[in-house]
């Protein structure tokens, strides 16, 4: 097994270990287990590009390698601090960024330290004293948000030696310590609170949401990281209100303004009593509630959640409209049920739904930049709507994908005479349930910004996305939906992307050539809805004996 680094400077703390009741040799050695499993483990800022080839060398570090992008994450924060000398904005808006990348890293890829109840079940039945398990527990976490911590600040605090001097780094260096021991016991307490009154397949909901956003962030981000130079020349004046007491990143800015540059406002001084106290106050209340949120873990191994209940009529009433058979509607409804329960799909899939929703504002506020916004409500710049539809090809491959795929014997029970009803009826799903919300949602913004004229155009990029979607399907290569494990992606499957993503351009480009003709919109929307009308009924024309041929 590896040897870490980290242990061998814990080594030189053995003696007070021992002091403190802890089994030393025997602590190390599970400290020595997590670190490894947490080096083979697909850290969620990865989860886009994960197992090419469904296995992994045991000489791979995965957390090793995602602390270099957090340090390229990182970078967003040096700004704020080489701007100018207005602490107050630069480090609160800079402590800010800061809590929200390491609270969401903690609560997407370390919950099952937090979480773990497998210590309690396999080590805790062992002759091991609790002491032992809880520092070893105590440090696992410690530990990960060292690195963390240090990845993503290794360039700020940098440059604030370098503009600022010793005492500004050195103070920077004591609050990021306080920042991080108040993110694990907030992280803590929403757990307690959410154990408290709910299930734990409520708090494995939650999680995985977090792992959704952070994946999204962290490829918006990088769109803020060049553009964060432009605060350069900003001058922002802070006005005090009782509710900024609320916010701890003012409490972390205001203590540079106070300690460093003198000023004794009340305010000040309140903020930055309240990031010295509340960080030591609340590790000294969760270590009285420790035994509480022990007991509440038990709650985690409970999967009796209630799922689909909810989304069961609303799926019945749209199937009965849009499918075209019994069968179809079966698998209509679950698929829906499988995109909005599975927690594995989710992580692997909803990233690209933000997306969606992201990107066409990106290039629209850079066009902003060179343009008034009246120029651009008069221009055709709404066509950036078709940037909404990158998710199809990454969702429509996914479709044939499971963290759970031996539940594909189900098909096998099914009396079809061809697999049709399934394709149609699982793509449908995945319009309604996954791209239509998206798309309708665009498409409200949209009208408010350029005005009812463009209705017919986004008929029109309705209808070019349902054509599409089922040119993707065919492009892809064949297999039952949820019916293969996630670490079967196979490389090839990323070369088709780019061909899909020219045929994407070349329906906004023929869409954009139609309004240059008077009535060119209205007679392009008629092919589209004769194409339409034809390859929805033939797109999905395979035999059994065709994918048993393809697989």
């Amino acid at each position: 097994m590896r040897e870490f680094v980290s242990l061998k400077v814990l080594d030189r703390f053995r003696t007070l270990f021992e002091r403190l009741g802890v089994d030393y040799p025997l602590m190390r050695k599970i400290l020595q287990i997590k670190l490894t499993m947490d080096g083979r483990r697909m850290p969620t800022i990865f989860n886009q590009s994960a197992k090419k080839n469904g296995h992994e060398t045991g000489d791979q570090n995965n957390f090793v390698k995602s602390l270099g992008l957090y340090a390229l994450m990182g970078l967003i924060m040096v700004p704020f601090v080489v701007m100018g000398d207005n602490y107050m904005f630069q480090m609160s808006f800079l402590f800010g960024v800061l809590m929200f990348l390491v609270m969401t890293s903690l609560i997407s890829d370390f919950s099952t330290v937090l979480l773990d109840i497998r210590d309690r079940n396999i080590i805790a039945s062992k002759p091991v004293n609790r002491r032992t398990i809880g520092m070893a527990k105590t440090l696992h976490i410690l530990l990960y948000l060292f690195f963390l911590t240090a990845a993503l600040c290794a360039a700020p605090m940098i440059a604030a030696l370098v503009k600022h001097g010793v005492l500004f780094f050195l103070l920077f260096v004591v609050e990021i310590v306080l920042t991080d021991v108040l993110i694990v016991v907030v992280t803590a307490f929403l757990y307690m609170l959410i154990l408290k009154f709910f299930d734990g397949e409520k708090l494995k909901d939650m999680i995985n949401n977090v792992q959704i956003i952070l994946s999204i962030a962290i490829t918006v981000g990088y769109q803020f990281v060049g553009r964060s130079f432009d605060l350069m020349q900003l001058h922002v004046a802070f006005e005090p209100k009782w509710w900024q007491a609320l916010i701890p990143p003012l409490w972390f800015g205001a203590s540079f303004e106070w300690l460093l540059r003198g000023q004794a406002a009340p305010h000040f001084i309140v903020f930055t009593l309240l990031a010295f106290v509340t960080p030591i106050v609340s590790i000294l209340i969760y270590t009285r509630l420790v035994p509480f949120f022990e007991r509440s873990l038990h709650k985690l191994a409970n999967d009796s959640a209630k799922k689909g209940r909810e989304h069961g009529r609303w799926l019945d009433v749209v199937s009965r409209f849009i499918c075209s058979g019994r069968e179809e509607r079966t698998f209509f409804r679950f698929s829906s049920l499988m995109m909005g329960n599975e927690r594995e799909f989710k992580l692997k899939v909803y990233p690209s739904l933000g997306f969606s929703i992201v990107f066409p504002f990106i290039f629209f506020f850079n066009v902003l930049r060179n343009q008034s916004f009246v120029e651009i409500a008069a221009s055709k710049w709404y066509l950036n709507i078709y940037f909404c539809a990158l998710l199809i090809p990454t969702v429509v491959m996914m479709l044939r994908y499971s963290g759970k795929p031996k539940g594909a014997w189900l098909y096998k029970t099914m009396p079809l005479s061809s697999p049709a009803p399934i394709f149609r009826g699982t793509i449908k799903a995945f319009l309604v349930r996954l791209f239509m919300p998206v798309y309708l949602i665009e498409s409200v913004i949209f009208i408010a910004l350029f005005g009812v004229r463009i209705v017919p155009d986004l008929i029109v990029v309705a209808l070019s996305v349902l054509l599409y979607t089922v040119i993707c399907f065919r492009t892809f290569r064949k297999a039952l939906p949820f019916s293969e494990s996630f670490e079967a992606v196979k490389q090839n499957d990323s070369l088709t992307f780019l061909p899909l993503l020219l045929l994407l351009a070349l329906f906004a480009g023929v869409h954009l050539a139609s309004t240059f003709v008077t009535g060119g919109v209205y007679a392009y929307m008629a092919l589209l809805v004769v194409l339409n009308a034809v390859v929805w009924r033939k797109g999905f024309a395979i035999s059994w004996d065709a994918l048993r041929d393809k697989g």
